[in-house]
């Protein structure tokens, strides 16, 4: 009986990692030895990244209505808290993107929340 060799799938996995590896600087997109290792650090900061994007983004939408909220003459703690004493469930997203491109909306919001406190 033949000996049964792992000749193709071997060959497929490296192509496979030396794929993801392109364009990568140097010997890192040639050698497979290398390529796997920067292929799997480069996997590790891409999720690291993606975790860090979510905090980066919601840092930068409560600047944006801290911003707009210290412009009314009011923080964004307090805004928060008067929004929450007065039933508005609006994202900070969205209460972002009202600060920018509707401030006139944004500020019927600040005003709300003032009666609320």
């Amino acid at each position: 009986m033949a000996r049964i060799k792992g000749a193709t799938m071997t060959h497929k996995r490296r192509a496979k990692t030396l794929k993801l590896a392109k364009g990568y600087y140097g010997a890192k997109s040639k050698h497979f030895r290398m390529a796997k290792q920067a292929v799997m650090k480069s996997g590790n900061y891409a999720f690291v990244g993606r975790k860090q994007k979510k905090r980066e983004f919601r840092n930068l939408w409560i600047t944006r209505i801290n911003n707009a909220a210290r412009a009314q003459g009011m923080n964004y703690s307090t805004l928060m808290n008067g929004l929450k004493k007065a039933g508005v469930e609006l994202n900070r997203k969205m209460l972002s993107e009202m600060a920018i491109h509707d401030p006139a909306s944004f500020n019927a919001l600040v005003e709300t929340a003032k009666k609320a406190l």
